[in-house]
């Protein structure tokens, strides 16, 4: 009896990741079940050398153009030493929040000068040793620059920027008004030699171009102002916002105009704004040339040139665009149950409902939704998509003992954690693996080093924390080790 393939009517369409050699051979390899094995849980494994790539391919960008910029990687976007120890080989910044991440930050290697501090309301620790180090602090608020000021002189001077609230961002937390930032410039100038202020920050939600190319406008015009007032003003920090393209343009799409309730396990419902944009026509570095190459409205020029003939740098703070296809999170099968009623007529049957049969196999009718639930060795907690209420889109690999699995009978399944909770579920979505997994088998979820590894880790259930593997090329086999990220 020939078994009835799962169509798109049950099941929404596959979202496998942009092709990616160097992982496909890693996922062969044997590698991966032998960390498996060696850890005894899920692992992430990292690629330094893409970060490096990321990197590079932002200089190029700023090279072309002939605009000075700094870029300062987002550290909250990844907690791996990995990615720190890279920016203090190759002089790239590091974006810092906390008092733990500046200390982390200098401690492998990265110089005061070349860290910016951000983040509201920062504590007086945190700003006494970004001032003792040099450390650029982005100011959120007119208290905070007070507590700056009536330090200066004791020291270091502090250096400064003053971060702006975006227009039509009135209900955001982050940044000061236009009245504020009058008061704070005349504050920084009547404080003569005190604070070293350096120029304007923003950041904006979302990924839109003309928006940030319009804001970046407006924070040149605004160092112009400041210098008529004695102030240094020579920088502009245009925060992050640069997307990350994980997907095909027809795959998203196909997606997002199919997808219902009846492809996820128990009915779950997201809408198409619940999810990251998983296609981005504009990415990464292509997305700051699209920025810097725009005109502004009102502007007779791009921002580029703009920056150039204010003699003024950029300063740009990418975190996930830095870490594209830079690491992957790996979770070991330890459970397959079958689920789901089998509705209407299967083959050679008469009609009414059937009793439950492992999906994928001869007579499972694909009208019927009938699927799996993967458990696995962790938790959703470890792919962190889950905190924004969404869940991480791009489908993993089934990778077997002897590498990726073949084409076999189709087998969908939702991926849910080892904890006692319902909502413990790592994928909502019933994705149609190539086979069925067994006990064992990894699901390799790729491209997660942004945001997805750590954000909102935690050892419940007393589960170790997953651990992080760099992984390096070499002649031959690759060869890995431990982050060395210091225990907390």
């Amino acid at each position: 009896m020939t078994p009835i393939r799962p169509t798109p009517a049950a099941y929404a369409p596959a979202l496998p990741v942009h092709a990616d050699p160097e992982t496909d051979a890693l996922c062969d390899s044997g590698l991966l079940h032998e960390l498996a094995y060696a850890f005894g849980g899920p692992f992430h494994f990292l690629l330094p050398h893409r970060f490096d790539a990321n990197v590079a391919a932002f200089r190029a960008v700023l090279d072309a153009l002939d605009v000075r910029g700094t870029i300062y990687y987002a550290k909250k976007a990844n907690k791996a030493a990995a990615w720190v120890e890279r920016c203090a080989a190759h002089g790239v910044g590091v974006d810092v929040a906390s008092v733990g991440e500046l200390r982390q930050a200098l401690g492998h290697g990265v110089r005061g000068p070349d860290l910016v501090v951000t983040g509201p309301a920062k504590a007086d620790e945190l700003l006494r040793l970004a001032t003792a180090h040099q450390c650029l602090i982005a100011v959120d608020a007119l208290d905070e620059l007070d507590r700056l000021l009536a330090h200066a002189g004791r020291g270091p001077a502090p250096r400064i920027l003053l971060r702006v609230l975006p227009p039509g961002t009135s209900d955001s937390r982050f940044g000061m008004t236009d009245t504020e930032l009058d008061t704070a410039l005349v504050r920084c100038a009547r404080a003569g030699d005190g604070p070293r202020m350096e120029g304007f920050s923003f950041h904006l939600s979302g990924y839109a171009v003309r928006p940030r190319a319009a804001l970046a406008a407006r924070l040149v015009g605004l160092c112009q102002r400041a210098r008529g007032l004695g102030l240094p003003a020579d920088r502009v920090s245009i925060g992050g916002g640069f997307a990350v393209d994980y997907l095909s343009h027809a795959d998203w799409r196909d997606f997002l105009a199919t997808q219902r309730p009846a492809h996820y396990h128990a009915g779950r419902t997201f809408a198409a704004a619940d999810f990251y944009p998983y296609h981005s026509p504009i990415a990464g570095a292509d997305a700051l040339r699209a920025l810097l190459t725009t005109v502004p409205p009102g502007h007779p020029s791009t921002v580029a040139s703009l920056l150039r003939e204010a003699g003024i740098t950029v300063l740009m703070e990418p975190g996930r665009a830095l870490l594209d296809r830079a690491g992957c999170t790996v979770f070991r099968v330890q459970g397959v149950k079958d689920r789901g009623l089998l509705r209407g007529v299967a083959a050679g049957q008469p009609g009414g409902t059937q009793p439950a049969a492992p999906p994928g196999t001869p007579g499972a009718p694909a009208s019927s939704g009938a699927y799996g639930i993967l458990t696995v060795d962790g938790t959703s907690l470890s792919l962190s998509e889950q905190w924004f209420n969404s869940e991480f889109a791009p489908d993993p690999t089934l990778v077997t003992p002897r590498g990726r699995a073949g084409r076999g009978r189709p087998y969908p399944a939702c991926v849910a954690g080892a904890s006692c909770l319902e909502s413990d579920v790592l994928t909502w979505r019933k994705i149609v693996f190539p086979t069925r997994p067994a006990i064992g088998d990894l699901l390799v979820y790729r491209n997660t080093a942004g945001y997805q590894m750590d954000s909102n880790e935690s050892p419940f259930h007393d589960l170790a924390l997953p651990p992080k593997i760099v992984i390096e090329p070499a002649d031959g086999p690759p060869r890995w080790r431990l982050d060395r990220r210091p225990a907390s």
